[in-house]
């Protein structure tokens, strides 16, 4: 794992959330937990997940909210204030899926222009696993009860709402798809 990259993430998701969003980063450290668990199927690329679950939420800082639509504002912040690595950056853009909300919001254009999708599936999928499998207290759970926790917590017709029903299916298969790996993977 690579200890320096993922010091600096701890560094940087204290400094913007700690204080701010107490909550926020209990559930970002949290996520960074559960990144840990997936460095045997990860080996060469658990530092890079680790400082992505550390911070994939960065955006919800206030002083970072520019749109309003936190993976977009973390990634920014991350390229033009951290000259953060390309693929960690891209991670945070599109996190959990991210592209699908990104589209309720009329943004999905601009997120696809200036962060594309990395094409690793088996980060893009650890990633989901450990947000959606992670508290907003920073507790694991599963993630059914995660994606009932989002529902419950926005109101139906909300941009958050709309988008959790439509990436449900999407977010329980990755979450999947990791837990097989795992499974997979000699302890």
């Amino acid at each position: 794992m690579d200890g320096s990259m993922v010091d600096w993430a701890i560094q940087v998701g204290e400094t913007e959330l700690s204080s701010v969003l107490p909550r926020r980063w209990a559930h970002s450290q949290g996520v960074a937990r559960r990144a840990v668990d997936l460095g045997r199927i990860l080996r060469s690329d658990s530092g890079l997940l680790a400082a992505a679950a550390t911070l994939h939420d960065v955006g919800y800082a206030p002083r970072l909210a520019a749109t309003g639509f936190h993976p977009l504002d973390g990634a920014r912040f991350l390229r033009d204030a951290h000259s953060a690595d390309r693929r960690l950056v891209r991670l945070v853009a599109n996190h959990s899926f991210a592209v699908l909300e990104a589209e309720e919001r009329g943004l999905r254009d601009v997120l696809e222009a200036e962060f594309p999708v990395l094409e690793d599936q088996r980060l893009v999928d650890a990633l989901v696993y450990c947000d959606m499998t992670t508290t907003p207290d920073g507790r694991r759970t599963t993630a059914e009860e995660r994606v009932t926790e989002i529902v419950g917590r926005y109101e139906a017709d909300s941009v958050v709402g709309r988008f959790i029903r439509r990436a449900a299916p999407e977010l329980l298969a990755a979450v999947e798809r990791v837990k097989a790996a795992l499974a997979a993977q000699p302890r």
